[in-house]
């Protein structure tokens, strides 16, 4: 969508638009918001953070109430500066920020963008956080609707739980999950095979791992009911 360019840095000067006009004026706006948006970048990567973020801060100002692309970039870049600084709370004030724009840009362009900032923050060593984080952002996924990226996001935790050995963090999750997977009777949905093949994959894992034999064969039967177009190999395996 075109973004109408603020009223707050027209006020100084003297312009009236004609109604032809306004096309024009939203152009400027966005080659204006691309140029901001481009030299902070600049900055960041020749390592002049406070530069960088002011720019991208410009750039949100310029937009005045109208959400779009550029802010949605600028708000990326903002949150993935903030955290290499370690600035967790400001990061996930921009990071919150960021989540607003999740009903303004296109569902293929939110995913790219969620997936790169998770993937990035996923290696951060502080368990707190990464589940203050990973709330903040499932929650914002399922409001939005967006059930696929949920359960994708929610998968990468449960590995990361699963890696660090944190089982209770693990178990909550697949639980919610299943429930995700399920017929209004409580079966599984044979309709979400791959993803329940998924599941059971990793509580395979999970049961291997904590040598719980019998968990891991009640698992397995499980799995292999499952009717799906690709069996996953590690259930092959067993």
């Amino acid at each position: 969508s075109r973004q109408k360019m603020s009223d707050d840095m027209m006020e100084d000067e003297d312009y009236e638009f004609d109604y032809e006009d306004s096309d024009q004026d939203q152009d400027d706006g966005q080659v204006d918001m691309e140029n901001e948006y481009y030299t902070a970048k600049g900055n960041l990567q020749d390592g002049k953070l406070q530069d960088a973020l002011s720019g991208f801060q410009k750039v949100l100002d310029m937009q005045s109430d109208s959400k779009g692309e550029w802010g949605f970039k600028a708000l990326k870049q903002m949150v993935k500066a903030l955290f290499r600084q370690a600035r967790y709370d400001d990061m996930m004030q921009r990071y919150q920020e960021l989540l607003d724009y999740l009903h303004v840009v296109t569902k293929n362009q939110s995913e790219k963008v969620m997936t790169k900032i998770v993937d990035f923050v996923s290696g951060s060593p502080d368990m707190d956080f990464l589940e203050k984080f990973y709330d903040k952002t499932l929650a914002a996924l399922k409001s939005s609707q967006n059930e696929r990226l949920w359960f994708k996001t929610n998968m990468k935790l449960a590995k990361l739980w699963f890696d660090k050995h944190e089982f209770h963090r693990l178990q909550r999750i697949l639980r919610e999950l299943h429930k995700s997977c399920m017929t209004e009777g409580g079966q599984d949905d044979q309709k979400k095979g791959t993803q329940l093949l998924e599941l059971y994959s990793l509580e395979i894992q999970m049961h291997t791992e904590k040598k719980d034999n019998k968990k891991l064969r009640a698992t397995y039967e499980q799995a292999i009911k499952v009717k799906s177009a690709i069996p996953h190999p590690l259930i092959m395996g067993v």
